[in-house]
């Protein structure tokens, strides 16, 4: 709506223009340039103009847009502008309307000002519990990486977060500089640590990897597994040395361990190979063993055990989980041709006991062999057919007292 001010004004007949008021007519200057209504029509201008600067005070502050502070300021600029204004208009209606937009702009700037203390505060608080955490994990941290990366999050946040005064922001930088700074000390520190440390884990591994690699080709099956598995448990136990050398240490340190155990696999099989084709000999001479009529020809018995001891000899050792069993059957078969060797004696007169008969026969060869012996004055043979001779003649006197 369009409000004509120039009936708020008036010019005298000597060209002087007043604005009306509530408190009376005031001068606001001079017009001679041209008719009263032209006069009054330029000075009314002028009082849009202030309107218009009013308005947009108004809009802004209403809107959110300005500055409560400086809209307040502005307001009052216009108010005191307005007492001494070379304009013609509702001087008083301007008034009040500015007195009403300082009252506004005073209670927004009171509600900015709460608004930005408690913005300082909440941002005090969140920059304080900041430095709070970036101290302890200055203390604290041992997740180095996590904690290294935690510290740059933070400091990404402190960034962003303003309406700290100066003074007390700068107090809390020094202490989160401060925290920064301890944990980098402390990180380094302990890294420095595990570098000696590492460095002593290498050097022990590499004599854990020279003594594996060492006895790798040792044929003492059992010690030599025995003492791998205590350099794996040495291993296992000893600290990690640098990502590089501790793979390279284990790539030789198993290597070592697989080498020693795939030869002894391959021995081992091939012992076991060996081992069960002893069992099935072994079996095969106790069936025959066992098999044997004992009661239809005690001699042919005994010397079928004499045959059979000789070959259970010869055929070698069996599988552990076997040897018993088969000791027990072999010293079954040997009791029962003794025992019936036992009772065919028993029943011989000394005369005509076969074996004592072939007892006598063989000492009668060992007397002519010590006498060949002592013809061709050969002292080594001499000494060892009176050893055989004495042997047989000891034999021979126990079986004939048996008799």
């Amino acid at each position: 709506m369009t409000t004509d001010w120039t009936a708020f004004g008036r010019v005298d007949a000597d060209g002087t223009v007043y604005v009306k008021t509530a408190e009376g007519d005031r001068v606001v200057g001079s017009w001679q340039a041209g008719t009263p209504e032209e006069g009054l029509a330029h000075f009314a201008r002028r009082f849009e103009d202030l309107v218009t600067e009013v308005d947009l005070v108004e809009a802004r502050l209403k809107s959110g847009a300005a500055d409560a502070a400086h809209s307040l300021s502005s307001v009052k600029r216009l108010r005191t502008q307005l007492d001494e204004a070379h304009v013609v208009g509702d001087i008083d209606g301007l008034a009040a309307r500015l007195e009403k937009l300082s009252a506004l702009a005073d209670e927004k700037a009171g509600e900015a000002k709460a608004a930005r203390e408690v913005a300082r505060t909440e941002a005090l608080a969140r920059k304080t519990a900041l430095v709070e955490e970036a101290e302890k994990l200055a203390a604290e941290a041992t997740g180095w990486k996590s904690a290294g990366d935690r510290l740059k999050e933070i400091l990404d946040e402190w960034k962003t977060i303003r309406g700290v005064d100066k003074k007390t922001d700068g107090e809390l930088w020094k202490r989160f500089a401060a925290a920064r700074d301890g944990f980098t000390r402390r990180r380094g520190a302990h890294f420095a640590t595990l570098d000696g440390q590492r460095k002593q884990a290498q050097t022990a591994k590499e004599e854990l990897v020279k003594e594996a690699e060492a006895i790798s080709g040792s044929d003492e099956w059992n010690t030599t597994a025995n003492r791998l598995k205590e350099l794996m448990a040495e291993w296992k136990a000893a600290p990690r040395a640098a990502k590089e050398a501790e793979q390279r240490l284990w790539e030789r340190f198993r290597a070592a361990q697989d080498a020693f155990f795939t030869r002894r696999s391959e021995v081992f099989s091939a012992r076991d190979a060996e081992y069960q084709g002893n069992l099935e000999r072994k079996q095969a001479i106790l069936a025959e063993l066992e098999a044997v009529d004992v009661d239809a020809d005690a001699r042919g018995a005994q010397n079928k055990l004499r045959d059979a001891q000789a070959a259970w000899h010869d055929a070698g050792r069996v599988p552990r989980e076997a040897a018993a069993g088969l000791d027990r059957r072999w010293r079954a078969a040997e009791e029962r041709i003794r025992v019936a060797m036992d009772s065919a004696w028993r029943k011989t007169s000394p005369q005509d006991n076969p074996l004592l008969r072939q007892m006598r026969d063989q000492v009668a060869e060992a007397e002519q062999r010590l006498e060949r012996a002592k013809a061709a004055g050969d002292n080594r043979r001499i000494k060892e057919a009176e050893q055989a001779l004495a042997s047989k003649k000891q034999f021979l006197a126990l079986a004939e007292q048996a008799s």
